[in-house]
């Protein structure tokens, strides 16, 4: 099994987690005109279209 030889300080921990990030879903403008987030039903027409 790996062990680390030595400690990881503080900061090259936290230099390694500046990549665990998320992303937000963005809102798409359907031929209606109207927004809705993706993968969701538009309230006024009902279509669903992903």
């Amino acid at each position: 099994m790996a062990v680390p030889k030595r400690r990881n300080s503080k900061t090259r921990a936290a230099k390694r987690r500046t990549h665990y990030k998320l992303t937000l879903a963005r809102p798409v403008k359907d031929k209606d005109g109207t927004w809705r987030m993706p993968h969701r039903m538009n309230k006024f027409t009902g279509e669903y279209k992903a």
